[in-house]
């Protein structure tokens, strides 16, 4: 499955923004999907995952009851909705698919990753 990520930008400390991830080339119903994101010098880590075929959300503690991960099956695109941002979550974002949500939440070796989308939340 190819993954373009799109939304991101530059937003106040405060604000809020909406990722996108749109899917192609494999039945989008057919895996977990997810968001990691790595901040400069930073080593990658998770920010949440869903499994399009049920279940709840999952999320990293940083960005629990701030971030909103859902997904529309009908257009193959999974989003983050991000409010309350803060300079901490200036990261370059990166979506990332994988059958198995355990493998999307630990990043390693999701089998897709898609180009990551920089989102710069300014103080």
């Amino acid at each position: 499955v190819q993954l373009q990520a799109s939304g991101g930008g530059l937003v106040q400390d405060g604000g809020s923004m909406r990722l996108s991830c749109a899917a192609s080339g494999r039945t989008f119903n057919n895996y977990a999907m997810g968001w990691h994101r790595q901040a400069q010098g930073k080593e990658r880590e998770f920010v949440a995952a869903i499994d399009t075929r049920g279940g709840s959300p999952r999320y990293a503690d940083a960005v629990k009851d701030r971030f909103t991960i859902s997904a529309d099956n009908a257009k193959s695109t999974v989003y983050l909705q991000m409010n309350d941002l803060e300079p901490e979550d200036t990261a370059v974002y990166y979506c990332a698919a994988d059958p198995y949500l355990s493998v999307v939440i630990t990043g390693a070796g999701p089998s897709n990753w898609g180009p990551g989308t920089q989102v710069t939340v300014s103080s």
